[in-house]
């Protein structure tokens, strides 16, 4: 594995652990598992990945759990199939969590070098170059060389090769896959300046405290109180800090043409919002801290690659930051990768047998759609040296398998970002039941211990034992005599205050599990109609002419997309870049209401003249 970040220790634990003889290659190995940009994992539609991982044997979710600092449950109040868990972690322990588990797993060397080459040799992949002339020979090598690859760092006018702040960048291997006949791109993504704690007024800012119990990501661990202490503020951008970031744009890379590579649409700059979005005059932002001892601030909202002087002057004119001092500045990294249509849905190179990537040299973004990527891409290397068949998820079995995909069959021309809105199934890919989902591939894989599937199997016993006892008992001196699952479906119903009556003693997690299933049993069912439809609708063809921003529930980018293009079909439609699933059953909804009649046929069905 090429790439100590969070996709290469995925990668290298998986393999590992699965038995393999396993070198995991970093340019340093005192910087495994960097956060690089904000310390946070989670969040909406990458809960669900983190889940999937810890499901499957991953080690995200532990780390998580582990370092936690502050925790929140987003959008608690709504259905279960868009909750997420999300938590601030100590940056510099969740990176020595994860370098503890790589070193401290048998059979996994951690090798300090500079990947510069690949040894191929006439059945594929040999092995990789270093440049001070070693070799590690191997049957599988992946790639996961994050922002590394070809990298260059912006600060106002001035690029710098590296890969990270005060690192070099890996240069070698980007030639070497062109010359073997991979295509690649350029993508960029930034992050803000970090502030020192001290300098930061924070009366006056509303507080973002954590919640009290911590929900965990690992399928092993139970819910926890949170010890007080740690919260997260919140302020907004000015006038001022948007004139002055104006004034500031003949100095930006962003906009005098040095940067090529296209940035995340759903995370831009700050300089970027001020353009884009004129018409505002404010933004969020929300002061992170990086650690328990919350000595670093971390920005989020205001990523920047203007010159340092510029940064100073627009953090200063934000609310409770008139006296911030930077750290480090902000800056932005452009680095090569990879288009991921060239891939196979194992994340093996089409051309080249015996090599993987995953992570961001797929052009996606973010720790956690990385450390899936990895996973993966490790488990399948293994099973390709033992002659196994690999691992590939399907859109209906995690959210994984629609990140995989989505990548290797649509590709992305920015970087690819994980939402729930991607999955079709998205009730059915809940954060709840990741281990239900997911159990089968994990016996199969075989990361977990003999213990942990035995714990994990006796939960899921719990969970189908309590939906059949609910499908059951009845509710006494009822009309009718309801049974409490039918009683259960009642939106204001909640099982947690049914249990202590029924004298249930399961856990939180079990509750859970049993009342999303019996409550959203009859709209799964639905959904999964619907996703055998949406299987069948890629001939139907579809209107000349049509408005697609006329159509609810499409967003006006994909609605723009599609009313330039005007595909003939459902499968062209399918193929316009960021079309989602979920958009495709919208438009056929409306053409069904509408009635709305094909491009070559008449109203009466017969062929047009």
């Amino acid at each position: 594995m090429v790439g100590a970040g969070h996709a290469g220790c995925e990668a290298a634990l998986a393999g590992a652990r699965l038995g393999l003889a396993t070198a995991l290659v970093t340019l340093d190995r005192t910087r495994v598992a960097e956060m690089s940009c904000n310390p946070a994992i989670g969040g909406l539609g990458k809960s669900q990945i983190v889940r999937e991982l810890d499901a499957l044997g991953g080690e995200m979710g532990r780390a998580a759990d582990a370092t936690a600092i502050q925790f929140r449950r987003l959008n608690a109040s709504k259905g279960p199939a868009i909750r997420a868990r999300r938590v601030q972690c100590d940056q510099a322990d969740y990176a020595a969590w994860m370098r503890a588990a790589v070193e401290g797993c048998p059979g996994l060397e951690l090798v300090e070098g500079h990947a510069v080459d690949l040894r191929v040799g006439p059945g594929g992949v040999e092995g990789v170059r270093l440049e001070d002339g070693r070799e590690l020979l191997a049957r599988c090598v992946v790639l996961t060389t994050g922002t590394f690859l070809g990298g260059c760092l912006h600060l106002g006018l001035e690029c710098t090769p590296g890969g990270r702040y005060g690192e070099p960048a890996a240069s070698g291997l980007t030639s070497a896959l062109e010359r073997l006949g991979f295509a690649t791109g350029r993508l960029k993504t930034g992050t803000p300046a970090r502030l020192r704690a001290s300098s930061v007024r924070l009366e006056g800012l509303t507080p973002q405290p954590s919640d009290r119990v911590v929900l965990a990501f690992s399928h092993d661990h139970p819910p926890r109180p949170m010890p007080p202490g740690v919260a997260c503020h919140l302020t907004r951008t000015t006038p001022e800090t948007h004139a002055i970031i104006r004034e500031g744009l003949s100095r930006s890379p962003l906009y005098t043409g040095r940067i090529r590579g296209r940035g995340p649409r759903y995370c831009p700059s700050i300089e970027d919002k001020v353009v884009r979005f004129a018409d505002r005059d404010s933004h969020q932002v929300i002061l992170e801290p990086t650690g328990r001892s919350q000595a670093v601030l971390y920005p989020n909202g205001i990523s920047t690659s203007l010159p340092p002087d510029v940064q100073k002057r627009f953090v200063r004119s934000i609310p409770g930051l008139e006296r911030a001092e930077l750290i480090r500045p902000g800056y932005a990294v452009e680095y090569d990768f990879v288009p991921p249509t060239q891939l196979l849905p194992s994340l093996e190179a089409r051309r080249l047998p015996g090599l993987f990537l995953a992570g961001q040299i797929n052009g996606t973004s973010g720790y956690e759609e990385a450390a899936g990527q990895g996973l993966l891409a490790g488990v399948n290397a293994a099973r390709k040296v033992r002659g196994q068949a690999p691992v590939v998820l399907g859109r209906h079995e995690a959210y994984l398998g629609v990140m995989v995909d989505d990548l290797v069959t649509r590709g992305t021309e920015e970087p690819y970002r994980m939402f729930s809105s991607r999955a079709e199934l998205r009730l059915l890919l809940r954060e709840d039941n990741a281990a239900a989902r997911l159990q089968a591939w994990a016996e199969r894989i075989g990361l977990l211990g003999e213990a942990v599937r035995a714990a994990r199997r006796e939960r899921l016993a719990q969970v189908e034992a309590l939906v059949a006892q609910l499908g059951e008992l009845r509710e006494e001196g009822a009309p009718g005599r309801p049974s409490l699952a039918r009683v259960l479906r009642r939106p204001e119903v909640r099982l947690a205050e049914l249990a202590p009556r029924l004298g249930l003693e399961v856990s939180q997690d079990v509750l859970e599990q049993a009342e999303v299933r019996i409550k959203y049993e009859g709209y799964v069912a639905r959904q999964l109609r619907e996703a055998e439809k949406l299987s069948r609708l890629a001939g139907r063809p579809l209107p000349e002419g049509l408005d697609y921003h006329a159509i609810p529930g499409i967003s006006n980018e994909i609605a723009s997309k599609l009313t330039t293009l005007q595909p003939t079909s459902f499968a062209q439609a399918a193929r316009v870049d960021g079309m989602t699933p979920a958009a495709l059953m919208v438009l056929s909804f409306w053409l069904d209401h509408r009635g709305c009649v094909p491009r070559g046929t008449s109203v009466d069905g017969g062929e047009d003249a």
